[in-house]
């Protein structure tokens, strides 16, 4: 009898899962994806909103491609209940599907913040493509867009709504911009490009209150947000990128162990040996510190779908961890975090050339650089390759010995000891699945 693989969640994880069973596989098995959504990559919703690209473009597999691909698509449908005494996985329509394993890739969704009005008309979010439609729809030349919320989300979608002709003014509870992403000399430099770009910025801005204001914007009624101090700020849109949550509740009473989420071994297993978890949902191995992280990231995704999709295919790959990467371009100036950028017990160095403008920080463990800030022109080859160095060393946690003391001298000169090093030997023979990657051919694209 083949193998019945039943894969929850169509986005970057599940994808890759489906394409790596195929692959790997030495019998055609049966597989079943449950997704809520048609398969569409996040990642590329950023250049939908600017008009970039069609909406066709944002799909990743069309229906005739998943039968194309062997897999009985139950689109449109959510997951509600997974018995995982009986191995049964039961649809929001009643309908129950059988499984000999399971993974969860169900992601996560946005989180509004928690004052009246944040749900009312005028008022969106920016993760799901019916969000970005909706975005899509509010927004006109020349229009006043308030984004709540200055991190990581906020920033991906911060160029396409300048793109549109809109005005834009970012609010942020905390005391600076990016504080999950980049130090605060760091947030500094990016605050002062983007009002130089025309962006206004509020810091400890405190929302109360989201309300409708007098007037008609250029799609609808004005909004008005109050705060605890400071003016009301009047706008066409409000969009809310105040964060995610993972999307596990319909797990609850399942016996499947969760955390942060959920919490899966070095096979990306979680505590029901038969059902796997990646992408958002899972809290896995953090490659520079060990411990248990979940990295909401599209290349932890990935990585983890591959795993994911070997393991169900009958191979036994484990996962070495998946580091934390954030980078983002806003008008023109790469922003780039990895690692433990933020750990205050390690050794650091910081150089700025305020001129350039660049900024950079490296974080030691010994002399093992574990975590890394880096700032600069996006039209400055040295700030591009750069990018890759550091990600790079932080990746491999090569031993910098003596050119730990240059780069602490000067943090900019960075490629002695990235060649010295042999990091790049380091990491050329190194795949999520030890071998080379395939080309898609007619299985499904990696996403």
């Amino acid at each position: 009898m083949a193998a019945r693989h039943l894969i929850v969640g169509g986005g970057t994880a599940g994808m890759n899962a489906i394409r790596t069973i195929r692959e790997e596989e030495s019998a055609r098995s049966e597989i079943a994806l449950v997704s809520a959504e048609r398969p569409y990559s996040r990642m590329v919703l950023p250049y939908y909103l600017d008009r970039s690209i069609a909406e066709s473009h944002v799909f990743t597999a069309t229906a005739a491609a998943l039968a194309d691909w062997g897999v009985k698509a139950y689109v449109g449908r959510r997951a509600v209940e997974l018995n995982v005494k009986t191995n049964v996985c039961t649809l929001d329509d009643g309908t129950k599907v059988e499984y000999d394993d399971a993974l969860i890739a169900t992601g996560s969704s946005a989180v509004r913040a928690p004052v009246p009005g944040a749900d009312g008309r005028g008022v969106h979010s920016f993760w799901t493509l019916d969000e970005a439609r909706g975005v899509i729809a509010a927004i006109a030349p020349r229009g006043h867009v308030v984004m709540v919320g200055a991190g990581f989300i906020a920033f991906t979608i911060l160029n396409s709504i300048l793109a549109l002709g809109a005005r834009l003014t970012i609010v942020e509870i905390a005391p600076r911009i990016l504080p999950r992403m980049v130090d605060a000399p760091g947030a500094e430099l990016v605050e002062g490009w983007l009002r130089k770009h025309g962006v206004a910025i509020r810091t400890n801005a405190k929302l109360t209150r989201i309300e409708d204001a007098p007037g008609r914007g250029p799609t609808g009624p004005r909004k008005r947000l109050r705060f605890a101090s400071g003016p009301d700020l009047a706008c066409d849109v409000v969009i809310m990128a105040t964060g995610i949550k993972t999307n596990l509740d319909w797990l609850k009473g399942s016996g499947i162990g969760i955390d942060k989420g959920i919490v899966v071994d070095e096979h990306l297993r979680s505590s029901v040996l038969n059902v796997y978890a990646a992408g958002d949902v899972a809290e896995g191995r953090d490659l520079v510190s060990g411990e248990g992280a979940v990295h909401a990231i599209e290349p932890t995704a990935q990585e983890h779908g591959r795993v994911v999709g070997a393991n169900m295919a009958g191979r036994d790959v484990a996962y070495r961890g998946s580091l934390l990467i954030n980078i983002v371009e806003v008008c023109h100036l790469d922003v780039a975090s990895f690692g433990a950028w933020d750990d205050p017990k390690a050794e650091a160095a910081a150089g700025l050339k305020a001129d350039r403008p660049a900024y950079r920080k490296l974080l030691w463990t010994g002399d093992r650089l574990t975590g890394a800030i880096i700032l600069g022109p996006s039209s400055d080859i040295w700030t591009t390759n750069d990018v890759g160095m550091l990600k790079g060393l932080v990746q491999s946690g090569v031993s910098l010995g003596r050119f730990k003391t240059s780069l602490k001298a000067n943090p900019f000169n960075l490629k002695p000891a990235f060649i010295a090093s042999k990091t790049t030997s380091l990491l050329l023979p190194e795949t999520v699945l030890g071998r080379p990657s395939k080309a898609p051919g007619d299985t499904p694209v990696a996403v």
